[in-house]
């Protein structure tokens, strides 16, 4: 029983609505081809937050920045942890294109949680790719029922052709 009072209460249940790239490019404040150079845990009220230092290697839509911090529901801060279903997880090292939106009080977050992250790595042919897994049991579609998800690979290049037809640059 006392092993279980250092745990905050996980959220039952995670649902947020499916997105797609273009919904993605058109709610997101900044979107950026980063690479993970650290990370931290803080808590933000009740809430615990795992806060990702980037390294910016390509910006678009928003201001040219070197560095930024995004901040992930859940993890591990003076003892307690929280966990939140569908909330992304970055390695550091990890080399990522991220969908970012900043809120009124300043906090930047993946949006669509898991859906606004995406893994770059290259493909057999050394073009880069975007990956990102399918999302289960989390998405409601405008409607809010659930639906499924099939994940999303895509080139870097095809993003960048997307970006650039629907107006989001640098």
């Amino acid at each position: 029983m006392f092993a279980l009072a250092g745990i905050l209460p996980s959220l039952r249940a995670t649902t947020v609505q499916k997105l797609t790239t273009a919904d993605m490019i058109a709610k997101s404040t900044a979107i950026v081809h980063a690479k993970v150079s650290g990370t931290r845990t803080a808590l933000r009220g009740p809430a615990i937050y795992t806060y990702y230092q980037l390294q910016v290697i390509e910006s678009w839509k928003a201001p040219a920045s070197q560095t930024l911090e995004v901040a992930v529901p859940g993890g591990v801060a003076n003892g307690l942890r929280q966990s939140v279903a569908g909330a992304p997880s970055l390695n550091v090292g990890g080399e990522y294109v991220i969908f970012l939106w900043t809120s009124p009080s300043g906090l930047t977050q993946v949006i669509g949680l898991s859906q606004g992250l995406f893994r770059v790595a290259p493909d057999a042919a050394g073009n880069l790719q975007l990956i990102r897994p399918a999302i289960s049991d989390l998405l409601l579609d405008a409607s809010g029922h659930v639906v499924s998800d099939q994940g999303v690979s895509m080139s870097l290049s095809d993003l960048r052709a997307q970006l650039q037809a629907l107006g989001a640059r640098n």
